[in-house]
């Protein structure tokens, strides 16, 4: 556990410090670094130094209390303190879902602190996201036979709607899915994760964390401005990685990720989390991007 910027971090970090330094941004808002540290920790770290956080207010870091000022750029901020705690000159940084989101965000904003960027099925636009989440959720709701919901989930899609009112709409219906919410995300099953570390008293704790991590983003509202502005300016080497059955970063986002300089790679068969559901070969695609020249 680290303090950074007066907050207690879950931050854990794997390899030799002598080896290039890699941040890696979870999604959610609010999931953890924890999947992402079973399946490629072990991996990438015969290679580069990894450095995995519970992003503020999230998980087994400290939680947000209901009087602390809370942003969008807190968590940024959080990410170039930590760099400067570890005295890390500079890094690359891996970024899944809403986590490549946060680290467009932290390229532009200190772009001497990045050497590489990898987006891993990333949103840059909550809207575009939300309308393609939607049009998937009707599809497995009418799977199940549920074709009000199904219904409403297509007329929402194409609704003239804010970010924000696009993204509760598919927070409420996707809940409605249950367990088949899942499916929306991954059509194949996925790799299996091992969640017994902590108990379930301690998962519960964890996932109230998050809930309130989420409520306070979306109370302050940057989640919902669109970031695809930003696209053009990147001036380090980027990484596109797509799911092919991927329903987040939707045809919209890769056209316009294909105006950069950036390069792509598709991961077939996957759904939204290619470093869990393939591993060896993100192993493999990560570590020939990040360290050129080497064979993993």
């Amino acid at each position: 556990m680290y303090i950074v910027r007066g907050k207690k971090m879950h931050v854990e970090i794997f390899g030799e410090k002598s080896s290039p330094a890699v941040l890696f941004l979870h999604g959610g808002p609010g999931e953890s670094c924890y999947e992402f540290v079973y399946h490629q920790a072990d991996r990438l770290s015969e290679h580069v130094q990894l450095i995995a956080i519970d992003q503020r207010g999230v998980c087994r870091s400290e939680m947000v209390q209901p009087k602390e000022d809370f942003r969008l750029d807190d968590l940024i901020e959080d990410f170039e303190a930590l760099r400067l705690q570890l005295n890390i000159d500079h890094w690359s940084v891996i970024g899944h879902s809403f986590g490549g989101y946060l680290a467009l965000i932290y390229a532009s904003r200190y772009p001497k602190s990045v050497s590489r960027l990898v987006f891993e099925c990333p949103t840059f636009n909550f809207g575009w996201t939300s309308r393609s989440l939607l049009k998937k959720a009707s599809s497995v709701f009418l799977s199940v036979g549920d074709v009000q919901n199904s219904n409403e989930c297509m007329k929402l899609s194409e609704a003239l709607l804010t970010n924000k009112e696009l993204f509760e709409h598919y927070i409420r219906l996707g809940e409605a899915l249950g367990e088949k919410k899942s499916v929306i995300y991954n059509p194949t099953p996925m790799s299996w994760t091992d969640y017994s570390s902590y108990s379930d008293e301690e998962w519960d704790e964890y996932g109230s964390r998050t809930e309130i991590h989420l409520e306070r983003l979306q109370k302050e509202g940057s989640m919902f401005e669109s970031i695809v502005p930003l696209l053009p300016d990147i001036s380090v080497p980027s990484m596109l990685i797509l799911g092919e059955h991927d329903p987040v970063t939707c045809p919209r986002h890769i056209q316009a990720y294909n105006q950069t300089d950036g390069e792509s790679i598709i991961f077939e068969g996957c759904g939204h989390t290619p470093h869990a559901e393939q591993p060896d070969r993100y192993r493999d695609v990560i570590i020939s991007f990040l360290l050129p020249g080497i064979n993993p």
